[in-house]
């Protein structure tokens, strides 16, 4: 009997998973279902382009998957039973119960709305596709002098608002933030960040905590903060016709409502293998698990952890499948890259424990490079066992995700 690997989600983490477990495993041992609710991959790290007008090229799942073993299935995932070991789904044929012997949890997370009153109702993000595209419809009703406003300093807000102030210059775009925009980063990189921030005509709301959402303006709690550019508002109300919402991200419900052990923010909790540390047959990977980096601090939500977490999980289960050596290295950081629109960027690099340095590169460089990175990681996920050895191990009879599986080998 195969052994039954069930990846949910097909976002940075789960695809790669995936791709890599057909990559080391034998496809006569095992049977590697992913789940996902979109039947493309969708390159989230590019949605405030798709948000502000341009085409993002589809990537159909299954044709990405053709001839590696992996077999997509597009629903949605209702729960999970971690002690039965089920996981219950809907899609287009109606309600479904899938079985499996191991479990990769890679749901990512969705925005987060920090029960701020009107987000829900009025404000537009950009976590997911058809929340992209639902910006990119309104942004194309408004009329010249439409009022845009960002919530949120971070890298989704800053990439958000210099995208859309680029696609559109006849807009007013303004960013507003508890604390600074984008005050985490080196003082070189803060500097080129004020000045393309000026340059594309962005007014900076710094010091605005938004404590409510309305359908054309938002309201501070203390007052508009510190403005830059043009265009600033009277204290505590800011402009918006339209609404943008980064102020952070939170992950989908389901874990926490399992028997999992979870964070207090309903992250899987996983040893330094990406597997449970309450459940030895469920691995974590991406936004949805809480895993321990270089330093001992907490793994943030990005795309520059998730590759790293799902080679991690791929090649540990695969090890213990395989009665092979578990691999097992924190993983660190290297860089954050933020775009700046079409053609200026920021390269910042970071220690493993991930702090600033004194290295930036800017401009168009800086530009050059994200776009190589964001390029290269579609098509490493687009082409899923091009880049590792093309020998795939044979499982173990009586195999399972737990130390000390039996030494007999199917098919031997």
């Amino acid at each position: 009997m195969k052994h039954r690997i069930v990846v949910l989600g097909a976002g940075y983490a789960g695809a790669v998973t995936a791709g890599r477990l057909a990559k080391r495993l034998h496809r006569d041992d095992v049977e590697i279902t992913l789940v996902n609710g979109d039947p493309d991959f969708v390159e989230r790290i590019r949605l405030h382009q798709l948000a502000s007008g341009q085409d993002l090229p589809r990537r159909p799942l299954r044709a990405v998957y053709e001839g590696t073993g992996v077999r997509v299935r597009p629903a949605w995932v209702t729960a999970v039973d971690a002690d039965r070991k089920t996981v219950d789904l809907t899609g287009e044929n109606g309600a479904d119960t899938l079985a499996y012997d191991t479990l990769v949890y890679a749901l990512g997370s969705t925005n987060a709305d920090h029960a701020v009153p009107g987000v829900s109702e009025y404000a537009h993000n950009i976590a997911g596709k058809q929340d992209a595209l639902r910006l990119r419809a309104r942004l194309g009703e408004l009329e010249p002098e439409g009022t845009v406003l960002v919530v949120g300093g971070g890298l989704t807000g800053i990439e958000a608002a210099t995208e859309i102030a680029e696609a559109r210059p006849d807009l007013r775009v303004a960013i507003a933030a508890r604390d600074g925009v984008g005050g985490w980063l080196s003082d070189k990189a803060q500097r080129h960040l004020r000045v393309v921030l000026e340059r594309l005509g962005v007014t900076v709301h710094e010091g605005a905590d938004v404590t409510r959402v309305e359908t054309d303006h938002v309201v501070t709690g203390t007052g508009a903060g510190t403005g830059s550019g043009t265009g600033a508002a009277a204290a505590g109300r800011l402009p918006a016709q339209v609404t943008v919402w980064t102020a952070g991200f939170a992950v989908h419900p389901i874990a926490a409502a399992t028997t999992l052990e979870v964070s207090d923010t309903g992250r899987i909790v996983v040893d330094g293998t990406m597997r449970s540390v309450s459940h030895p047959d469920v691995y974590a990977v991406g936004d949805a698990a809480f895993a321990e980096g270089a330093g001992g601090a907490a793994l943030r939500m990005a795309c520059a952890t998730a590759n790293p977490m799902a080679w991690q999980a791929a090649d540990a289960l695969a090890a213990r499948l395989t009665g092979r050596k578990v691999p097992e290295k924190p993983i660190g950081y290297a860089a954050q890259c933020i775009s700046l629109g079409r053609r200026d960027g920021i390269l910042q690099r970071v220690t493993p424990e991930d702090r600033m340095t004194s290295t930036v590169i800017t401009g168009r460089a800086g530009a050059r490079i994200k776009e190589f990175i964001c390029a290269s990681t579609a098509w490493t996920i687009a082409h899923p066992t091009m880049l590792l050895p093309t020998r795939r191990h044979r499982v173990l009879a009586h195999s399972s995700c737990s130390e000390g599986a039996a030494v007999a080998t199917i098919g031997q």
